[in-house]
Parts: C-alpha cells; sequence; structure tokens
C-alpha cells in the first residue's frame, strides 16, 4: 500500500481534487505522507489511551486498540448477542456448562466452565492458562490495584481449574447474563512481580512499563512501538491461533485535531479514521456531501451515551434543583439538528431508545429557560451584579466545564452549553485536556468540582453497577477503582441494580429498568445530551471493517480486514 501526497483511492494514482484538504494540512502543521510498506494500514484515532493496562481506566481509545492484540472470554457480536472469542463454546444452563448452586449463606449462585482455546498463546510462546486466569481473579481484588470493573470480579468466589485450558467459576449470583465473562485476562508470569505491591500496581504494570513485551499480547497482533501521545504500531503476532492478518503492520496515530485528522486522511498520510474515536458527524457529512467515489459513508446508531457528569461532591449541585434547572436550561434538540444534522438522537435517559428495558414514558426534559430560572432562585441562587447568579454567602455559580481537548464538536456543544447556562445566570468555564490527562487523573480522581463531558459505551442491556451502585466510587482508598465518577449515593438505587441483574424474567426486569431511568432522570447524577451515531468513513479499497453499535470496536475483527484491488 504505497503512497504519496496524490492518492486517494487503493487502485489508481490521481491528484487530489481538493486542493483545500492540502492547504488546511500545511496550515496546520500536518506532516506530508511518505512512502510506506505496501502491507502497513495507518489508522488515525483523536485520543491517545492514558494506561495499556487492560483493565484499569478504561476508555474507547484503549478498547480500539487493544481488541486487535488481545480477545475477551465472551462478549457480544454484530446481533447484539454474546459469543465466544477466546473460549470454545458458550457455557448454557442448557448444554450444560453452567449450573445453578445454591449457595451456603443461601441463596442461588451459578457454577459456568469455560475451556480456553487450546491454541490460545502469549506472544512470547506461554500457552495462556487457566492460571492466568485464577491470577488476574486475585489481583483484582487486592485493594488499590485499580482495576475499573473490579465488581466483575469480586463476584467471584472461586475458580475451580479442571485443567490447563479448563476452568469453572463459582459466582456469587444466578444473572440474566450468567455466562459473560469479558473482564481481561493478564498474564500471571509476568505481572506477578509488578502486582506484588497492589497500591504500586497501576504505576509497574509491564502493559505500560514496557507495553512491547510480546508477552502481554496474545490477539492476531502485538505492540511493537509506542510513542506517548503519538503512535503505536503493532505487528502479527507468531503466536495467533485464528485467522491470519492480512497487514504486517498497523500504525495507529493520534491526531486529536479531527481537522487535522480529516487532513491527513484525504492527503494520504492515514488510511483509514477509526469509526469510534474518529471523525465527528458533521465532518462524516462533509465526506458524504464531497466525496466523488473514494468512501463509503454510514452511520451506524449506537450505544455511546454523551453525557455531563455533575461532581456531586460539589457545593455547587448538591441541590438536586439546580441539576435539573441545567437541563432546563439546554436546549438539546436544537444543537443536535444545528451541528449534527439531526443525526444523533437526543437522549432523555442513559437507555438507548433501541435498548431492551427502554421506557419512552420516562421524564423528559424539555428546553424550559423559564423553569431553570423558577429552580435556581427556588435553590437560593440569585442574579449578581454582573448577572451571574450568586448564593447568600456570595459564591457565584461558576464552575469549569470540561472535555477531551482537540474534539471540534464537542468544543462546539461546550460553547452551546455556556451560551445557555449563561442566559439563566450561570457560568460555565471551558477548560480542556488531552484525553490521557482528563481520564486519566481528572475524571478518574474527580478532581473538577464543575462538569465533565463525555460518552460512555455500554453493551445491549447492560446493567449499569459500575456506573450506578454507591461502593462503585473511585478514591485514593480503593485504589480509583470504579466508574460512578459523578459520586452518586442511592440505597434505592444500589438495590435496583443488584435486584435488576438477578431477575431472569424479561416483563418483570423490564418494570425495574423502567424505575432505574425514572430514578436517573430524578436524581440525574448526569446530564443525557444525546446518543452519537458512529460515523464510519471507509476508504473503498478496504473491506472487512464491521461497525457493532455497541461498546465492542470493529478492531475485534481486526483479521478479516482486507486490502482489496
Amino acid at each position: 500500500m504505497t503512497r504519496s501526497r496524490c492518492r486517494l483511492g487503493r487502485t489508481g494514482w490521481r491528484i487530489v481534487p481538493r486542493l483545500a484538504a492540502l492547504l488546511v494540512a500545511c496550515t496546520l502543521g500536518v506532516p506530508l505522507p511518505v512512502w510506506g510498506a505496501a502491507d502497513t494500514l495507518t489508522i488515525g484515532i483523536t485520543q491517545f489511551p492514558s494506561t495499556f493496562h487492560p483493565a484499569i481506566n478504561l476508555m474507547a481509545a484503549k478498547q480500539y486498540i487493544l481488541a486487535m492484540a488481545l480477545r475477551p472470554v465472551t462478549d457480544y457480536g454484530h446481533d447484539w448477542k454474546l459469543r465466544c472469542f477466546l473460549c470454545t463454546r458458550l457455557p448454557t444452563i442448557e448444554n450444560g456448562l453452567a449450573q445453578p448452586i445454591e449457595l451456603a449463606e443461601g441463596g442461588t449462585g451459578v457454577a459456568v466452565t469455560y475451556q480456553l482455546h487450546p491454541d490460545a498463546t502469549w506472544g512470547d510462546g506461554t500457552p495462556v492458562t487457566s492460571a492466568d486466569v485464577v491470577f488476574t481473579w486475585e489481583t483484582a481484588l487486592r485493594e488499590g490495584t485499580g482495576f475499573a470493573a473490579r465488581e466483575e470480579y469480586a463476584r467471584i468466589l472461586k475458580v475451580d481449574v479442571i485443567d490447563a485450558k479448563t476452568f469453572t467459576l463459582h459466582v456469587d449470583r444466578l444473572t440474566y447474563t450468567y455466562n459473560a465473562f469479558g473482564g481481561a485476562i493478564l498474564p500471571a508470569h509476568l505481572e506477578a512481580e509488578p502486582a506484588a505491591e497492589p497500591a504500586e500496581y497501576r504505576n509497574r504494570t509491564l502493559y505500560d512499563t514496557r507495553p512491547t513485551e510480546p508477552g502481554l499480547w496474545y490477539g492476531p497482533y502485538r505492540i511493537t512501538e509506542v510513542a506517548s501521545g503519538s503512535h503505536v504500531v503493532l505487528e502479527p503476532n507468531p503466536t495467533w491461533y485464528g485467522q491470519a492478518p492480512a497487514f504486517g503492520r498497523i500504525v495507529v496515530r493520534v491526531i486529536e485535531n479531527t481537522a487535522a485528522l480529516r487532513a491527513n486522511l484525504l492527503s494520504g498520510a492515514v488510511d483509514y479514521v477509526a469509526g469510534q474515536v474518529g471523525f465527528n458527524v458533521d465532518e462524516a457529512l462533509a465526506f458524504e456531501r464531497d466525496d466523488e467515489g473514494t468512501f463509503d459513508v454510514s452511520f451506524v446508531p449506537s450505544l455511546i451515551y454523551e453525557h455531563v457528569d455533575f461532581n456531586l461532591d460539589s457545593a455547587y449541585f448538591q441541590d438536586r434543583r439546580v441539576r435539573q434547572a441545567l437541563m432546563y436550561a439546554i436546549d438539546r434538540k436544537a444543537f443536535v439538528d444545528a451541528l449534527f444534522g439531526g443525526k444523533q438522537q437526543v437522549a432523555h435517559s442513559l437507555m438507548h431508545p433501541l435498548a431492551p428495558g427502554f421506557d419512552p414514558e420516562v421524564r423528559a426534559y424539555a428546553y424550559d429557560p423559564e423553569r431553570a430560572v423558577q429552580l435556581l432562585e427556588a435553590a437560593g441562587w440569585r442574579r449578581g451584579s454582573d448577572g451571574i447568579r450568586i448564593n447568600a454567602e456570595g459564591q457565584r455559580l461558576s464552575f469549569p466545564l470540561m472535555t477531551t481537548a482537540g474534539s471540534r464538536v464537542r468544543e462546539l456543544v461546550q460553547q452551546v452549553l455556556q451560551a445557555q447556562f449563561r442566559e439563566v445566570g450561570v457560568e460555565a468555564l471551558i477548560r480542556n485536556e488531552p484525553a490521557r490527562v482528563f481520564f486519566g487523573q481528572t475524571v478518574t480522581q474527580r478532581t473538577n468540582p464543575g462538569l465533565n463531558m463525555y460518552a460512555f459505551l455500554s453493551t445491549p442491556e447492560g446493567v449499569p453497577v459500575e456506573m450506578l451502585r454507591s461502593d462503585r466510587i473511585p478514591s485514593e482508598d480503593n485504589g480509583y477503582s470504579g466508574q460512578n465518577f459523578p459520586g452518586y449515593r442511592s440505597d434505592r438505587m444500589d438495590e435496583l441494580l443488584d435486584a435488576l441483574e438477578l431477575e431472569l424474567d424479561p416483563d418483570k426486569r423490564n418494570a425495574m429498568w423502567s424505575e432505574l431511568q425514572q430514578m436517573y432522570a430524578d436524581d440525574l447524577p448526569a446530564m443525557p445530551l444525546y446518543f452519537r451515531v458512529e460515523p464510519y468513513v471507509v476508504p473503498v479499497w478496504l473491506s472487512g471493517v464491521r461497525p457493532t453499535g455497541h461498546q465492542v470496536p470493529a478492531t475485534m475483527w481486526i483479521e478479516e480486514w482486507r486490502a482489496v484491488e
């Protein structure tokens, strides 16, 4: 796949018809493309991962990269149904590989037996075994290791090792997703030493201190080069047991400015831009409008939930009336229509309308600035001399509004929110950070007293335990585990989350989903903005890129990607 500044198509050479694109590239300081290996695929993304550890600080950019180098035991496919990736057969109660068990202290658990692929091998030749599963589970349970989804491991009462490739998880409850095991597996032979000191593990893990170590990876590719903030290089893993990947080298380039990302794609410096962490809808619309047959453009509905977190421990937002006022103050439909051509779907809840359990009758906040003013006045916030509201102590209702730097659309949304908040006497100060800092520190450590705007990805009918349960609030004491970043605390929500997972009857589960959505709308730990469509701008010469619409990225099938003549 040789490239020069004039290449736009896979099979032909022609001058770029949009001279403006190259001028933009020069203006933005984008390096002009260079000659590359014929089997190199260069992918552009907008964020650099804050860590390469698969279980610490989950973020979409990291998932996108690691899906090429690792595989979960189970996860959801393109049909939104659970399937095996690392295992050989999906356990079910019907096939006998999952069995309900009565727990000694009462209640019903489940014993689920998985068999790892017999040829699954770490990149250094060491087999992936049941011992790795045990090590991962034990590491996750140690306080301070920083596992983001620790709850999944905490529910495992014990692991029975049947043989090197077969193990049984004894789980403390029988849920409707009883056979899902999407947690990462770590190489015990490499990570045992760094994990010996749990409080230091997130700083000592080889995934960050030595990410090019072959033994960390068992997917079709392994990471061979990392330049922080710049790029990641992956090359075929010789121990991969599945279909051989087509490209001899994958270069993932991080270009946080989406205008520069577009210029790089048009100039040929980037072959393809990731769907989940790449272009925004407006940029994809421009491709759809202007393209001359070089790209296939599609918009895929997804479970990506764009929202704004409140910091509920902040003095600004402890009064629920203030949170509700800010919801009434924003006109989400107007900016979705203006910025995204109406393609994004306004969110009234954390649940997508396509997801099982969605309740269309859930409370919705229409644009009503007068109602916003009434709620702010009732909460004790009066307009000050400069138009910004103050409370009885003279504190101004002024706080940071933060998101990932370089995302032009998010920055535009920020400006709209800022202007609409200002109309009701609220001052939002725009302060953005690179994604690796924003997610690695600010969001995880909850240091922003104001608002954080970002997106969550989910699985179909995934219960938001990590987002909403009280014991999943990150703190120094728990090594900043969990993803309840607003700090939401509700005994009833905790009970509901626990009961929801255990309810096997879909109708009864739907009633619980309705209550959860109503509580979320009333309490507002976060402001729902919209559900993103994933814009895919795929060069016509690249086949095999199939989006899922949920949290599993298209790179989970990277071995199917091919260059077609």
